[in-house]
């Protein structure tokens, strides 16, 4: 894993590079942290094997861990960060820098969490070319004020933040500290609007969808009926919905890591599979027709 900074249109984001050892990669894991948060989010230190870094690229993918705009090395040029529209450009650029330096295998694939599962279903709706959708800590109706969810964390917001502190390995919280900070401006005036910003982003998403929802998730409702509501309102050709026991909200940073990082690969290769399998422009075509050599069924041999 190595730092590296890309250039988004005149704006340089930092985040974090790992990279398969052998060979070029298989496809680009694209992760996108959560509000308040950084990309080392994605890159667990408090015990191994809880990195989705280490693990994505042990299994033959490029992992970018980026650090959305107006947190990290952007932070100076973007103090107020910047709107989810004005993310959405931002990051697109970003990427399209990125694929013809480092290649990109059979796509980008992006794995979110909380507000990062705002970005990455604004990139899908503005007709983004991406393989999937792996999206953690992000429901459609909140559980709580929304005003707490732009709060910085505090002992007030810790436990929706975290749930039970058993769920993570001891050294998590001091190794955790550097990644944790406001959320800009621009970004947290955005928070109360998601409601009614989903309905018309999920309508125009035609990429396959997971969600997941950790057993601690406190700032969003994820009863059957609001997760009902909430898929009906996607227009992705697959949307699957999994709840991870012994999780809390910052899912990525837990005891619980290993398992949904392997969970979230695991349905990237079943989208990679999906693509394999769908019927080629040749495949559409017609069968049997006849050539110019070949007799129709009504003519004489």
């Amino acid at each position: 894993m190595r730092e590296t900074v890309l250039d988004a249109a005149g704006i340089r984001l930092s985040a974090l590079l790992s990279e398969p050892r052998d060979g070029p990669p298989r496809a680009v894991v694209v992760a996108l942290h959560g509000g308040g948060m950084r990309a080392g989010y994605f890159h667990g230190r408090a015990h191994p094997g809880l990195s989705l870094l280490t693990l994505g690229a042990a299994l033959g993918y490029t992992v970018l861990a980026l650090d959305r705009p107006g947190y990290g090395l952007s932070a100076a040029s973007l103090p107020l960060g910047q709107t989810l529209t004005e993310q959405t450009a931002t990051v697109r650029a970003a990427l399209n820098g990125f694929g013809p330096r480092h290649g990109t295998g059979a796509g980008v694939f992006v794995v979110a969490h909380s507000f990062g599962g705002k970005l990455a279903l604004a990139l899908a709706a503005a007709g983004t070319d991406l393989i999937g959708l792996d999206i953690s800590g992000l429901g459609h109706r909140h559980a709580v004020d929304p005003g707490r969810l732009a709060s910085r964390p505090d002992r007030r917001t810790a436990a929706l933040h975290w749930g039970p502190l058993g769920l993570y390995p001891a050294d998590t919280f001091r190794l955790a500290a550097p990644l944790v900070g406001p959320m800009p401006e621009q970004e947290e005036r955005q928070v109360r609007q998601w409601p009614e910003v989903f309905p018309d982003l999920a309508s125009r998403v035609r990429t396959p969808v997971r969600l997941t929802f950790a057993e601690h998730e406190r700032w969003w409702r994820h009863d059957d009926g609001t997760l009902a509501e909430m898929t009906g309102l996607l227009a992705s050709p697959t949307v699957s919905v999994d709840r991870l026991p012994r999780a809390g909200h910052n899912i990525s940073l837990g005891w619980a890591a290993r398992t949904y990082h392997l969970r979230a690969l695991a349905f990237l290769e079943e989208c990679l599979t999906d693509r394999r399998s769908r019927p080629t422009v040749a495949d559409r075509s017609t069968p049997d027709q006849p050539t110019p050599d070949q007799p129709t069924a009504d003519q004489s041999t």
